[in-house]
């Protein structure tokens, strides 16, 4: 920016350090914004960047953008930005300043964002006190697309969604985050300010630099809920839009704080330093020393097991899932564990994705199998095609059934093992027996690393005998015969 300083003359209003000096999302654009006029976002812009330069902090700012009108910001703000899905900007902000504690994040969201979708990600992060700063923009309907009813819209209202008005008795209530936050134990500064007129204006640039010092302070969770106009979707003037929040919008929405502990509560204590990377195994209980995976990734072989577990509920298929995974984290897999199953406890479906690789995992669907554990018929014949050539096909069952045994281009082992698994000393263990003839058959895993995995999930000495047990009958029934084997 040139220098325009004039001998004599003191410079009290320019454009805040922590802008960009042009907008760069469109090349005809650069030297305006992409809010319509007379909308109250260019006003809160302004006040959280002066804000920042006041206090020093431009290079250690991370912006938490939303989705809405407001989804450029990152255009705007020389400072750290992330851009988030809908609603879940309390999320991530949690996650940056936990893993980043010495940043100062703020994260920005309007009415539709924070007070519908991201309800329970605002009511959490304040319930927990986060120590993060959250600038609420309540404008009372959602803008970017089209202007249908909010969370905070005036009762009477007419928006896309409520032609004739908001009905409390069909839309309930205007939602009033500021006092339902403020209720809670733990945020330390909470106030609802406008920018219906100067003075209002004046007054939100206190609470926003306030509420922003008190996490440069460490103190804890603190928000500024601000009344804005939105001309456009009002369908009104900026004049009349801007005396709207003036004069209606705080009816509903009175203005003043509802959450000032910044005198007395403590600092919040340092986070524990992260473990470094090798410290990790012992944390977890893993085994320590070079493990299978990485003399293989040493030989320059990959290793690529992509797994699906399935059968109905009760038997056991996230549990197997779980052990394997577990089993591979222990041997130095990169390893993904995905369920999915019904919302019955009993005699739904279920099933699960495993991988374990000597590589990094790009996503943790299995969708062409190179194992399958299908422990009923119906899991078989649902499963059974996408495997792929060369594959293996676990499944509980005397003989493949009729319509299935044409895949003669996988290595099929079809054995009884709830039948074994009772005779080894329970009929439910018969997920490990199918574990055990997996690691007999194919030699994906050593059997301490399941043994290992076992012990840190099963707590009963009694089911961890049983399941040991049912391993070993697993491993026999694959290397007593190999009638169903192709």
């Amino acid at each position: 920016m040139p220098d325009l300083t004039i001998p004599g003359y003191t410079v009290v209003h320019e454009k805040p350090r922590s802008f960009y000096p042009v907008c760069e999302r469109k090349p005809e654009m650069q030297h305006q914004t992409h809010y319509c006029p007379g909308c109250g976002h260019g006003i809160a812009h302004k006040l959280i960047a002066v804000a920042i330069d006041e206090l020093g902090i431009q290079d250690r700012t991370v912006l938490i953008s939303p989705v809405g009108c407001s989804v450029f910001a990152y255009y705007y703000f020389d400072t750290g930005n992330i851009q988030v899905a809908h609603g879940r900007a309390p999320a991530v902000a949690t996650a940056v300043k936990r893993s980043r504690p010495e940043s100062i994040v703020i994260a920005y969201q309007g009415d539709g964002d924070l007070a519908a979708i991201g309800a329970a990600e605002i009511l959490h992060a304040a319930n927990r006190g986060e120590p993060i700063t959250v600038i609420f923009i309540n404008n009372g309907t959602y803008g970017m697309t089209g202007g249908q009813m909010a969370p905070t819209t005036l009762i009477g209202q007419t928006t896309t969604t409520t032609p004739f008005g908001r009905n409390v008795w069909n839309e309930g209530y205007p939602l009033h985050v500021s006092e339902l936050l403020a209720s809670l134990e733990a945020p330390v500064y909470v106030e609802r300010v406008g920018l219906g007129s100067n003075k209002q204006i004046m007054n939100a640039a206190r609470a926003v630099r306030r509420a922003i010092e008190n996490q440069v302070k460490g103190l804890g969770f603190s928000l500024v809920e601000i009344l804005s106009p939105c001309p456009t979707i009002w369908k009104m003037n900026p004049v009349e839009a801007q005396r709207r929040v003036l004069e209606e919008t705080v009816k509903t929405f009175p203005l003043g704080q509802f959450r000032d502990r910044t005198k007395s509560a403590p600092a919040r204590p340092a986070a524990a330093p992260v473990p470094l990377f090798a410290e990790i195994p012992a944390i977890l209980g893993l085994a320590n020393g070079a493990s299978p995976a990485a003399k293989t990734m040493r030989s320059g072989e990959t290793i690529d097991w992509r797994v699906r577990v399935a059968g109905f509920g009760g038997q056991g298929v996230l549990m197997l899932g779980e052990v394997l995974a577990e089993a591979g984290l222990d041997a130095g897999f990169e390893v993904s564990w995905l369920p999915s199953y019904g919302p019955e406890m009993r005699s739904g479906t279920s099933n699960c994705h495993v991988r374990l690789s000597s590589k990094p995992i790009d996503s943790p669907l299995v969708l062409h199998p190179n194992v399958l554990l299908a422990m009923n018929e119906p899991s078989l014949r649902k499963f059974l095609a996408p495997v792929e050539p060369g594959g293996w096909v676990f499944y509980n069952g005397t003989e493949i059934p009729q319509g299935c045994a044409g895949r003669l281009d996988v290595h099929f082992i079809a054995r009884p093992f709830a039948e074994i698994a009772g005779n080894a000393g329970d009929a439910r263990s018969a997920n490990m027996t199918m574990l055990g003839a997996l690691l007999e058959a194919t030699g994906m895993l050593a059997e301490e690393r399941v043994l290992a995995a076992l012990r840190r999930r099963v707590s009963s000495g009694h089911w961890l005998e049983v399941d040991r047990r049912a391993l070993d009958g697993g491993r026999e029934a694959v290397t007593k015969g190999v009638r169903h084997e192709s």
